[in-house]
């Protein structure tokens, strides 16, 4: 499973079973602030889809340092693995959401307000899409 943690929002995207596909399942709200972070609906879809690990995106600094957003998605991972008992492990999402937007304009000529209410399930797409791409690639590289 594949999250774009925000501080108001949990993009969530899945994998097909054979990890060759990603596609956006939905936004879960949350509230940092209030320590509401979507545990309850988050575990309705580790059943339903059967998760076995999280793919959670850091979003680094352009110059490749960390900010206190890749603090709290690390924070986020470490309470997916206590709560869910799942392997968590990260992927670079600098510019997913920028990707994201781009497709929606470009390709779906999607208006603002409607973007945003699937932008962070598309970037949750996308990071999901990158690990796995990058599981790939390092396969490969072994055989």
């Amino acid at each position: 499973m594949g999250l774009d943690v925000g501080s108001k929002t949990v993009g969530v995207a899945v994998s097909d079973a054979l990890g060759w596909t990603a596609q956006g399942v939905e936004i879960v709200a949350i509230n940092e602030d209030l320590k509401e972070f979507g545990l309850k609906r988050i575990g309705e879809l580790v059943k339903q889809y059967e998760v076995a690990g999280f793919v959670i995106g850091l979003p680094k600094n352009m110059n490749n340092t960390s900010g206190p957003r890749v603090d709290a998605a690390k924070a986020y991972g470490q309470l997916m693995m206590d709560t869910f008992n799942l392997p968590v492990d990260y992927q670079d999402e600098r510019l997913t959401t920028v990707e994201a937007q781009r497709m929606l304009i470009e390709q779906a000529d999607t208006s603002r307000k409607k973007r945003k209410k699937v932008i962070d399930k598309l970037a949750a797409s996308l990071i999901l899409e990158n690990y796995l791409d990058r599981q790939g690639k390092l396969l490969n590289n072994l055989k």
